[in-house]
């Protein structure tokens, strides 16, 4: 693509994204929802202007992991380590629960084979933290109680959900699984996730030392996006996903952020404070390019709309999806506001959802039909669920955790 075309590219990109989120925020729906709707009218599906092309894929991918920055940035880690054990029931039922019916449904009633059959299942799994984390930001729900368990519940989904599209992966090309490698991978993340953090709270003593010191104003923010593209290559480098790189750095920027085992690092108010404001600009930019991008990755022209085969598909497994993350949420020791709140909060598939959709379609796993009812019950399970939290949290807030 030549410069001059992808500049034009990313002008309807910002331009769409900010209209039709305020046009989201004017009907009082959250604005990640406008900036979804942006990319299916100006991409494939409606008008066809922009195709995702790979640059916009990658503004789209430092979007995310900005995004993710900032909730690390906001997080407290105190609470999330306390929520940590219904985080971790609710990611492992969450996870669980839709792989199961997501199989048996396409075993037992399309008769599809079993490796077709766990595919789709394994796409149920997902959890796009990404959309979920933006909707609870927007009804400003994500320092609840209920919004933490989400938050650890989710980044959680995204390593068992790579390990699971790593194993899934590795068996339709090589015709089996390595356990070992399997294995190295989820020990990479672990360490990466206790090592990560640490290593950034040092790195940014040197930052504020400079910062004071430099002559040169935009130190911080430079630095801080340096920092976190590093986190995030070196969360891929490890096998993790790219985005709890920039979740890794945010927590350990945190103001909340404390070490294990009764050990302080006493951080600097202002610092993170002026850390947070000069950043948020940059963010800001960035990331309604990611939601943009989820859209225009849908191409709904591509969907056979008259196929009953395909709605039936679609409708069971789009059951399967939201059963199966609510299933876990309603066992908690919660007010039933509150599980149901958590239980839509870890509904939506997003971009996750789409990456496992385009895995199995390239490899060969999913035919066009199979595909086309997996994006349909992606698209809805991403698309829905905002509208019902908000209108949720508007009609139950006073039974929810502040």
């Amino acid at each position: 693509m030549e410069a001059h075309t992808f500049f034009l590219y990313l002008l309807i990109v910002l331009v769409a994204a900010r209209f039709f989120a305020e046009i989201a925020v004017r009907l009082k729906t959250p604005s990640v929802i406008g900036e979804l709707f942006a990319g299916i009218v100006i991409g494939p599906s409606l008008f066809g202007w922009i195709e995702p092309v790979e640059a916009l894929k990658l503004l789209a991918e430092i979007g995310i992991i900005l995004l993710l920055f900032e909730v690390g940035l906001g997080t407290d880690i105190k609470r999330l380590i306390k929520s940590g054990q219904k985080s971790t029931f609710i990611a492992l039922t969450g996870f669980i629960t839709p792989l199961v019916l997501g199989f048996s449904a396409s075993y037992w009633i399309f008769d599809l084979s079993w490796f077709i059959s766990l595919f789709i299942g394994g796409t149920l799994t997902a959890t796009s933290i990404g959309i979920t984390v933006r909707v609870l930001s927007d009804i400003n729900f994500h320092q609840s109680k209920e919004g933490q368990i989400v938050l650890g519940a989710a980044v959680l989904d995204d390593v068992l959900g790579v390990i699971l599209l790593a194993l899934l992966y590795e068996f339709s090309i090589g015709g089996g699984i390595n356990w070992l490698n399997a294995g190295k991978v989820f020990l990479f993340i672990t360490t990466f996730f206790v090592v990560a953090p640490l290593l950034a709270k040092f790195l940014s003593v040197f930052i504020k030392h400079y910062n004071k010191v430099s002559e040169i104003p935009g130190l911080i923010p430079t630095t801080m996006v340096s920092l976190v593209l590093f986190f995030a290559w070196l969360a891929h480098a490890v096998g993790a996903p790219e985005l709890l790189g920039g979740f890794a750095a945010g927590i350990a920027l945190s103001r909340r952020f404390f070490l294990p085992l009764g050990i302080n690092l006493h951080a600097d108010e202002s610092f993170s404070k002026s850390i947070e404001e000069q950043m948020h600009p940059i963010i800001k930019l960035f990331t309604p390019i990611f939601f943009v991008f989820v859209g225009l990755s849908i191409n709904l022209r591509e969907i056979n709309w008259y196929s009953s085969d395909i709605w039936a598909f679609s409708i069971v497994i789009f059951i399967a999806a939201v059963v199966g993350k609510i299933f876990g949420a309603l066992l908690l020791r919660e007010n039933l506001s509150s599980r149901l709140m958590i239980g839509m909060s870890m509904i939506p598939r997003g971009e996750v959802g789409l990456i496992f959709a385009e895995i199995g379609h390239h490899s060969g796993i999913f035919n066009n039909e199979i595909h086309a009812g997996m994006v349909i019950v992606i698209i809805f399970t991403t698309i829905i669920p905002p509208f019902v939290m908000k209108w949720f949290h508007r009609k139950y807030s006073h039974q929810l955790t502040a």
